[in-house]
């Protein structure tokens, strides 16, 4: 089961196998047109049988790179016995499904995804629905129309309950190996962790990205407030053991707990931002977005495309949902758009 040699490439979206720890591999898989470019499957090895987390997107591309290096792994597809997904969009999940009727295994997904999985999985669901009334809700009526427009662009129709639910802290036996999957509410409201303490290790999904912040509740069944629990979950990891990063998108990097200083630091900036932006007369969440830079290059929001632009906004609301939470704003709705002020 020794894998060929690998030295980690610099660009982590390259098609490889790459060891991070004994008995653990990284393999980038290709995501269409999107910006992320790739997402990371975790490929674990419990004697002669393996398992991955995160096992991509649904797409031929995939299944091929994803086949081709189990294979060099020296495992067959059918030798997998669980896939183990940190939550349920679908450049993560939907793989997972569409391989398990193929060749087996068992799909777990955090039970907190249970309410978003049916939603979709519900015949002549709107996979586009929840967001398009976020938008109109956050004063953002045009991108509400233009999402509606672009809404059966590359949506995968196929999916499908998990065999397991896992709670917090399940903990999942892979022969010498234990990992234990960690509700880390945010990013979605269901989405999990896989912690390996042995290895010291921390199989992070989307919670804890190494270059770039995670998306705030962009799912079908929101959260009440997903930027408090993602503020929450990144503490929970704070007060940890520290441990390696094994990323959703990025390349592994060394220290969970470097990365969500980082992280809380940037948010505790842009609600310090997002307050400035409603005393300078931004009063709905569109407002306050198009006053704040994107991405690391700082980018006006009308410079972004449709997706992002959506993930802008919405996260805007939720900078916005912990102000008022805090004290520090109020919020009125009127005729189905909510206003900010002092």
């Amino acid at each position: 089961m020794d894998p060929r040699s690998t030295t980690r490439a610099p660009d982590w979206t390259v098609p490889a196998v790459e060891q991070v720890v004994p008995g653990v591999w990284r393999i980038p898989l290709p995501l269409p047109g999107d910006g992320l470019r790739a997402v990371n499957a975790y490929a674990v090895a419990h004697g002669e049988r393996v398992a991955v987390v995160d096992a991509g997107w649904a797409l031929p591309s995939s299944e091929t790179v994803l086949e081709a290096a189990l294979a060099e792994l020296g495992y067959r597809l059918d030798q997998v016995s669980d896939w183990l997904v940190t939550h349920a969009h679908r450049d993560h999940y939907t793989q997972a499904v569409a391989l398990r009727r193929r060749a087996g295994g068992r799909v777990t997904l955090g039970e907190g995804e249970r309410a978003s999985v049916r939603l979709l999985a519900a015949p002549g669901e709107d996979l586009h629905g929840a967001r398009v009334r976020m938008l109109r809700r956050a004063g953002a009526p045009q991108l509400a129309a233009e999402l509606l427009a672009a809404r059966h662009d590359h949506e995968p129709r196929d999916w499908e309950e998990p065999d397991r639910w896992a709670p917090d802290r399940a903990r999942i036996p892979l022969g010498e190996r234990e990992l234990e999957a960690i509700e880390t509410p945010g990013h979605t409201r269901g989405h999990l962790v896989f912690l390996d303490r042995g290895a010291g290790v921390l199989f992070a999904g989307d919670h804890v990205l190494p270059h770039i912040t995670p998306s705030i509740g962009f799912e079908q069944a929101p959260q009440e407030s997903p930027l408090r629990a993602y503020l929450a979950s990144l503490r929970l990891l704070r007060e940890m053991p520290d441990a390696l990063l094994l990323p959703g998108h990025g390349p592994v990097t060394e220290s969970v707990h470097a990365r969500v200083d980082q992280l809380l630091e940037h948010h505790r900036v842009r609600l310090v931002d997002s307050l400035a932006a409603v005393d300078a007369g931004a009063h709905t969440a569109y407002e306050v977005a198009s006053r704040l830079g994107w991405t690391r290059r700082g980018r006006r929001l009308g410079e972004l495309d449709l997706f992002n632009a959506t993930l802008a906004v919405l996260e805007t609301e939720a900078h916005l949902s912990v102000l008022v939470e805090r004290g520090l704003l109020r919020c009125t709705e009127v005729d189905g758009v909510r206003h900010y002020a002092r």
